[in-house]
């Protein structure tokens, strides 16, 4: 823990200890993509045709070619589909979906085996609603009645396999729902009892193929806004000899920044790892060469790396390593640094009020901007704190291997961060 103000060193202890850091490793990617691509960069999505559209807005093939914008929800493509309309498209025979900016490797080798849950997203140049949906599961009418299920964004690539039923009132939610890849889509399969007279519950799920699925989600905003779309959607090249149509400017890196640090988005910090390659060079986006980007852009800023060892982008590998100290360098360049630091402040979570700290530490609401971080066995707190006479802190603690249950560590941790604030 050091002062923000002169970098007066408070209190350490192993400060210098190479550690697993969880999604603390979120502040070190967040840092490098706003440094090397600007706050106000955006990510866009370049749209192409084999011929300009005809006097009826016909073409025959529609090529997108995906940007590596970490933000492109459902929400945007209906922007993307309602700008295309704007510009005369009504009718599209083919779509073709370019997703060549990264290569194919979806997920990191050291993230172990891949599963449906929301922070296992897979990571692609062309993308939707972070690679996940929701399934609502809502109990039927009366007992022993199917459940009701409805997916959101709702778009006809997944396949429900519904074989959850109502149970009695006033009993347990014993329900699953998993999600696999098939020949037309994603397979949803829901098991298990609701009870009768429950609300609605949300299930947030990752999706197994990234690209066909945001190609569903365009082709249902296409049609949304009254474009034909007819034939297939493929997954293939663009042209050299393909038309420009429109260049659709989506996120820029610093909203990407606030659900990657906010909410812990692993999907975000993965794509700008891969952006990150490629703006310093690489002919496709990698994890590798996004690790090294990250690298050697934090390496310029200053920040001390001896100890530290990039894998990933969002710090779900257990082969990154790192140090406090490297963190608090890195939060205290990022607060000296007027063009990048207030973006990153700002995409912190607040200590009993938002993010993923909205339900800790309720004894400092609003005094404490930190990352968090948790892997098994593993947690982490790094931010700033105002403390009682108003000096800003800047303060890392990075637990490895820690005793007891993860819920007692986070505690332990929050009153550490509550405690800089208090005299």
């Amino acid at each position: 823990m050091v002062s923000a103000r002169d970098g007066r060193q408070i209190y350490a202890h192993e400060p210098d200890r190479p550690l697993i850091p969880a999604s603390n490793q979120k502040i070190l990617t967040a840092l490098a993509a706003l440094s090397a691509f600007g706050p106000a960069y955006r990510f866009t999505t370049d749209v192409r045709a084999d011929r300009p559209p005809d006097r009826s807005g016909a073409v025959g093939t529609l090529y997108v070619i995906g940007g590596g914008d970490p933000g492109l929800t459902a929400e945007r493509w209906w922007r993307l589909a309602a700008d295309l309309r704007a510009r005369g498209i009504a009718r599209v025979d083919r779509l073709v979906l370019d997703d060549g900016r990264f290569d194919r490797e979806w997920w990191h080798p050291s993230w172990g085996a891949v599963s449906s849950r929301v922070y296992h997203a897979p990571v692609a140049s062309l993308g939707a609603s972070y690679g996940a949906f929701t399934a609502w599961v809502a109990p039927g009418a009366m007992p022993g009645d199917p459940v009701a299920v409805r997916i959101d964004p709702p778009v006809d690539s997944f396949q429900i396999e519904n074989k959850a039923r109502t149970g009695p009132p006033r009993r347990g939610y014993r329900f699953q729902l998993e999600r696999a890849s098939s020949p037309a889509g994603e397979r949803v399969v829901v098991s298990g009892l609701l009870p009768a007279g429950a609300r609605p519950v949300p299930v947030l799920r990752s999706v197994s193929d990234p690209v066909r699925f945001a190609g569903a989600v365009l082709r249902a905003q296409l049609e949304a806004v009254g474009i034909d779309v007819r034939g297939e959607t493929a997954v293939g090249a663009t042209p050299a000899s393909a038309v420009p149509i429109h260049e659709f400017a989506g996120s820029s890196v610093a909203e990407a920044v606030v659900p990657f640090l906010k909410w812990s988005v692993n999907v975000v910090g993965e794509t700008l790892c891969k952006d990150l390659a490629v703006l310093r060079g690489a002919p496709r986006g990698s994890f590798a060469a996004g690790a090294a980007a990250i690298r050697a852009e934090l390496a310029r800023l200053g920040i001390p790396l001896t100890e530290t060892v990039i894998v990933d982008g969002s710090g779900l590998s257990y082969w990154n390593r790192t140090t406090p100290r490297t963190l608090v360098a890195a939060l205290r360049i990022a607060r000296d640094r007027f063009g990048l630091g207030p973006e990153l402040e700002a995409g912190l979570p607040i200590l009993g009020s938002d993010g993923t700290l909205r339900r800790r530490g309720t004894g400092a609401p609003g005094l404490v901007r930190a990352k968090t971080g948790l892997l098994t066995r593993m947690v982490a707190l790094s931010g700033y704190a105002i403390g009682p006479d108003g000096e800003v802190r800047v303060f890392s603690v990075i637990v490895n291997g820690h005793r007891g249950d993860a819920r007692s560590a986070m505690r332990a941790l929050d009153a550490f961060a509550e405690a800089l604030t208090r005299p």
